[in-house]
């Protein structure tokens, strides 16, 4: 519509009056119709941004919340392979080190058995020995019992011939005269101390 067809035609919605309207007037109420578009448009266009804003916000929070949540089942997948290595790896060691144990145990206890063995043969012989010098000092023991018996024996003999001789003296003593006495004084010392040739 041209503005001359609004002259004197125009009415007010709020006080039902009629105005003239002019080229200035109409201006005025295009820019009141203009700035209220505006300033609705604006309104509009700041409750949409504002919105937008809040969706890029929200969807920036959701992005940075599912970022998050895939970092931390990220690491909770690390931790729990490492977790997994590290038990893996204890157990590793675990059977190493008890096979190595196990291995020394092994090595100790044939150690002990040999030097059992060892302990039982040196013993073994030591009581070889000491038996055998029991033997020897037994049969010492004998042979010197046998010995002092002999010569017991012996000088029983011995100490009997003397008692004998000595018993046969002092009978043949009480017996002879003095005559005899003499006589077998004279001969015992003739026998005795013979005279030197040069007398002869």
């Amino acid at each position: 519509m041209k503005k001359e067809e609004f002259e004197d035609k125009i009415i007010c919605p709020h006080c039902k009056e009629t105005f003239k309207l002019d080229e200035a007037g109409y201006a005025d109420i295009l820019k009141q119709v203009r700035d209220h578009q505006f300033e609705k448009e604006l309104h509009e266009r700041l409750e949409l941004a504002e919105k937008e804003k809040e969706n890029a916000i929200k969807f920036a929070q959701e992005r940075t919340k599912n970022e998050l949540m895939a970092s931390v089942s990220k690491k909770e997948t690390e931790i729990t392979e490492l977790k997994a290595e590290k038990n893996t790896l204890l157990a590793k060691l675990k059977s190493e080190k008890d096979a190595e144990i196990a291995c020394l145990q092994a090595k100790l206890d044939l150690s002990e058995t040999d030097k059992k063995l060892a302990v039982s043969e040196a013993l073994s012989q030591v009581v070889k020995e000491r038996d055998e010098l029991a033997n020897e000092l037994k049969s010492k023991e004998t042979e010197k019992q046998l010995h002092a018996k002999s010569l017991k024996e012996k000088f029983e003999i011995e100490l009997k011939s003397k008692d004998d001789a000595i018993a046969y003296y002092k009978d043949m003593k009480a017996k002879l005269s003095t005559k005899m006495v003499g006589e077998t004084l004279e001969q015992h010392c003739e026998w005795a101390y013979p005279p030197p040739f040069y007398n002869l």
